[in-house]
């Protein structure tokens, strides 16, 4: 399974306000800036390392780190805390 938890929620918190607010930005400042506002858009996919969902998912795994885990015996798996 993939890993996409950051080491701390607020480094994770972080990551998301400067990865949307990138993408935003190049949508929202097309009208102004012209097709230079799009320069935005590759620094927010970085920043979501690749995609929204991936954060999203980081999120997800970066509050429940340590609090939940994955335990398998007998050939069942179960999250146990």
């Amino acid at each position: 399974m993939t890993d996409f938890a950051s080491t701390s929620l607020p480094r994770h918190l972080i990551r998301g306000a400067v990865g949307f607010g990138a993408l935003v930005a190049a949508v929202a400042l097309l009208p102004v800036v012209g097709p230079v506002s799009l320069l935005l858009a590759p620094i927010g996919l970085v920043a979501l390392r690749g995609c929204p969902t991936c954060w999203a998912i980081g999120l997800a795994q970066t509050i429940s780190r340590g609090r939940l885990r994955r335990v398998c015996a007998d050939g069942r798996c179960t999250i146990s805390r």
